[in-house]
């Protein structure tokens, strides 16, 4: 028999869910109910209960709507959110789920019913990158903050698409038993520990996609030596080619010089580790590979328009 004093996880569900959005998260929880027994027991529901279908075809066998002794509501998105009405008893349930539990959490595109629902009014919120422009346009009273992993404003948290399920579900479990927890659970599926909400939900070099070989491998060398000095020359020499022949073929593929797009790699790395704000500028200034920390504050202003002091304090005040 299953304690009540487990922590109930609810997630919502409706046809055309993304199914990672639930099984990513769920796992997360399940796996922390390994190592810590006792700590987490889970529910799906959904309007009417039996079987809901997916967006890629598989159904899921759902309990009825039933509200009591929620400690964790999770709703779940799907592509179509941005593009339709979302249903009044849809939006009514959600708002009803979110005051009787102790915290919410939305993952991907679960954010539009969020919003809908009002539970987002003056808050920060995050969702799929792809999406966030259009959640601004339609609820301009949220804070939408598209570059994000996760958010947590008070007892709301929102996530970004896809794999950010499993991301903030760890965040939530370090919250609730602490970060040895989260950590062996992050282990033993063999997942990052954890990339931090405010990490980019992408780099901006990956939309690149050099058509050669040979500027796709200078990429990979230069994502994995980022702390070593990265001369033209040396990046010249892993692809093969002279001085000259690398620069004009790299900004041909790019659009960059490979000094800007060296830059930019730095900045993307840089960023997390002055939001988490552990860590001084100067260090990580050249862990990343900047000759110092004016260094790094230039190109921050650069790439953001800000400084990492700048970023580092919105993020906090935020918090």
């Amino acid at each position: 028999m299953i304690s009540d004093a487990r922590r109930h996880v609810v997630f919502f569900v409706y046809p055309g869910f993304l199914l990672l959005d639930v099984s990513g998260p769920l796992e997360v929880f399940a796996t922390a109910e390994q190592v810590v027994p006792g700590s987490y027991r889970f529910s799906i529901l959904s309007m009417d209960g039996g079987a809901v279908e997916s967006s890629a075809g598989v159904s899921v066998v759902t309990e009825a709507a039933d509200l009591r002794a929620i400690d964790t509501f999770v709703v779940v998105g799907d592509t179509g959110l941005p593009d339709r009405r979302i249903a009044p008893d849809k939006v009514d349930f959600v708002r009803s789920a979110a005051a009787r539990a102790r915290r919410t959490v939305s993952v991907c595109m679960g954010a539009f019913l969020f919003a809908a629902s009002g539970l987002l009014d003056g808050r920060r919120a995050t969702t799929h990158w792809l999406f966030a422009p259009r959640m601004q346009d339609m609820f301009p009273e949220v804070r939408v903050e598209g570059d994000r992993i996760f958010l947590n404003d008070g007892r709301i948290w929102t996530s970004a698409g896809m794999t950010a399920g499993i991301d903030v579900a760890l965040a939530l479990i370090e919250d609730d038993l602490g970060a040895g927890v989260a950590r062996k659970v992050a282990r033993m599926m063999v997942v990052y520990y954890r990339r931090p909400g405010g990490q980019m939900q992408y780099s901006s070099l990956l939309d690149l996609d050099p058509g050669s070989d040979r500027i796709r491998r200078v990429l990979s060398f230069a994502r994995e030596h980022l702390a070593k000095p990265l001369p033209v020359d040396q990046l010249a020499e892993v692809a093969h080619l002279s001085v000259r022949q690398f620069s004009r073929a790299f900004v041909a593929a790019t659009g960059l010089t490979p000094a800007k797009a060296v830059e930019r790699l730095r900045v993307e790395a840089a960023r997390p580790l002055v939001e988490e704000g552990r860590e001084p500028f100067e260090t990580i200034a050249r862990a990343v590979g900047f000759v110092d920390e004016n260094r790094m504050r230039q190109s921050f202003v650069r790439a953001y328009g800000r400084s990492p002091r700048a970023l580092r304090r919105s993020v906090q005040a935020g918090a």
